[in-house]
C-alpha cells in the first residue's frame, strides 16, 4: 500500500508486536509479562485478559462446522478488528488483506461495483447517493434507501466495509439488495448487475433563460478543474444566475471543497474548521480568495440527503456567508474525517481523526446541512419525470423569492408581495 501515515496508535502497536511475538517466540512467561505492561501503553492497561482469551481458546475451542481452520495471522486481525469496533464509530475501522486492497481500488476512481456510496445512519445501513450512470441509479436506487439485506445476509451486523465487500463481486455477476424505503409500504427487492464503475464529475448547461446549471456529482481528482472550466463559461456569458445542483453528490477531497468555495468567497473567509476534539485546537481552512462572485449574483445550491462530506462543507461555508440559499431537503450528515494509516504492508486501519464543523460552529455529523426552503422530491415525482426542487431553485433565480413549487405561479407570487 502507497499510503501515508502521520498516526500511530499505541495499542494497535502493541496488539501487533504481541501477535509477532506469539508468533515467533511462542507462549512464555516473558511473554505473558510484556503484554501485562508494554512498553508506551497506558499504567491501568492490563492486556493479560488477551493473552488468557487466545490460550483458553487455543486449547478449548472445537469448530461446530468444517470450515477452514482459523489461522494466527486471522486472529490477529480479529483482534484489531474488536479494538476498533470499540470506539463505536462506524468510520473507524481495520482493513485486512482482502479489505485493504479493495479499498485501494476503490481511491483509484475505477472499479467493479454498482455505483453507490454508503453510510451509516441510526444505526442503519442507508445509501448516500447512487453514483450518476451506474447500474444503482439504473436499478432505481435512490438516496437513503435502507439497505436491510445484501443476497439474503441481514446487514444488521456490518459494518460500512463488510457491506462494501459484500456488494463487490465479479463483473456481469449480480447482487441482490432488500431495501426498506420511506413512503414503500412493503420491502423492495432489486437486483443488480455489477459492472466497472467509472465516476463522472460535472455536467453544465446554459438555459435558455439565462440560468447556468452546474451539476457537480463528487468532489474527486477531476472536479476542481471541471468546476473552474464551468465558471468561466458561466462569467463569458456575462451571466448573474447560477444553480449549483449538488444532490446526490456524496462529497471527496477537503481540498476540492475549499478550492471550489475559494471561488465565491473573499480571502480569509473561512470555509470549514477541522475540529480535533480534546487533541489539538480547531484548524481552519479559509478562502484562498479567488471571489469571482458580483454583489449581483444569485446563487441557488441544491441538496438532499445524498448531499454530504465535501458537498456539506461548500454548502454549509455558502449558505453561512450568504452568498447562496439553499433548496431541497435536509442533507446527509457526514462531517467527520477519516485517515488511512498503515499497520502492516498488507493491512491498514482506517480512523477518524477529525470532525467537520461550518464557518459558524454546527457540527455536520449531528444533523447535516437544513435548506433555506425546504422542498420534497416524492417517489410520484420521479416517475412522472417532474422536479420541484430544481423548479423552486430556477423560481427564485428568476425572481428572487424562496416559494415553494405549488405556489410559483404569477398569481400567487403577487398574492404574496401584497401579504407582505
Amino acid at each position: 500500500m502507497n499510503t501515508q501515515s502521520r498516526i500511530a496508535l499505541v495499542t494497535v502497536t502493541v496488539l501487533v508486536a504481541f501477535a509477532l511475538g506469539f508468533l515467533l517466540g511462542g507462549r512464555t512467561s516473558t511473554q505473558a509479562t510484556f503484554l501485562s505492561s508494554p512498553a508506551g501503553a497506558p499504567e491501568s492497561v492490563d492486556l493479560m485478559p488477551v493473552w488468557k482469551a487466545w490460550e483458553l481458546l487455543d486449547e478449548k475451542f472445537v469448530p461446530a462446522t468444517t470450515t477452514d481452520p482459523l489461522g494466527d495471522s486471522d486472529k490477529v486481525w480479529g483482534l484489531i478488528t474488536g479494538l476498533a469496533d470499540a470506539y463505536g464509530d462506524p468510520y473507524t475501522v481495520f482493513l485486512p488483506p482482502q479489505r485493504a486492497k479493495s479499498f485501494e481500488e476503490d481511491i483509484q476512481g475505477e472499479f467493479g461495483g454498482v455505483g453507490f456510496e454508503i453510510g451509516m445512519r441510526n444505526g442503519i445501513l442507508t445509501v448516500i447517493a447512487p453514483l450518476k450512470d451506474t447500474p444503482a441509479e439504473r436499478a432505481g436506487i435512490r438516496s437513503g434507501d435502507l439497505i436491510l439485506e445484501v443476497d439474503g445476509v441481514s446487514t444488521q451486523k456490518m459494518t460500512v466495509d463488510d457491506a462494501v465487500e459484500a456488494i463487490r463481486g465479479e463483473i456481469n455477476t449480480e447482487v441482490v439488495l432488500t431495501i426498506a424505503r420511506e413512503g414503500e409500504a412493503e420491502l423492495l427487492t432489486i437486483p443488480i448487475v455489477r459492472d466497472i464503475i467509472e465516476i463522472p464529475t460535472l455536467d453544465s448547461e446554459l438555459r435558455e433563460d439565462g440560468i447556468y446549471v452546474i451539476s457537480l456529482y463528487n468532489f474527486g481528482g477531476t472536479a476542481v478543474r471541471e468546476m473552474r472550466a464551468a465558471l468561466r463559461e458561466f462569467v463569458a456569458e456575462d451571466g448573474d444566475k447560477l444553480l449549483i445542483d449538488l444532490r446526490g453528490n456524496p462529497g471527496g477531497y477537503l481540498e476540492a471543497a475549499v478550492e471550489v468555495a475559494s471561488w465565491f468567497l473573499p480571502v480569509g473567509k473561512p470555509v470549514v474548521l477541522e475540529d480535533y476534539g480534546d487533541r489539538e485546537n480547531a484548524f481552519v481552512h479559509r478562502s484562498k480568495g479567488y471571489d469571482i462572485m458580483e454583489d449581483d449574483w444569485q446563487i441557488a445550491i441544491l441538496v438532499d440527503g445524498g448531499s454530504a462530506s465535501a458537498s456539506e462543507i461548500v454548502a454549509g461555508a455558502l449558505q453561512e456567508h450568504e452568498r447562496a440559499v439553499l433548496i431541497g431537503t435536509q442533507t446527509f450528515g457526514k462531517g467527520s474525517v477519516q485517515e488511512l494509516v498503515d499497520v502492516t504492508e498488507e493491512t491498514a486501519l482506517k480512523v477518524t481523526v477529525s470532525r467537520w464543523l461550518t464557518p459558524n460552529g454546527r457540527s455536520l455529523s449531528e444533523s447535516g446541512l437544513m435548506p433555506n426552503l425546504e422542498v420534497e422530491l416524492t417517489t410520484e415525482d420521479i416517475e412522472t419525470g417532474l422536479d420541484p426542487q430544481f423548479d423552486a431553485a430556477i423560481t427564485y433565480l428568476t425572481t428572487g423569492e424562496l416559494i415553494a413549487p405549488e405556489l410559483a405561479n404569477e398569481e400567487d407570487v403577487e398574492a404574496l408581495e401584497e401579504i407582505e
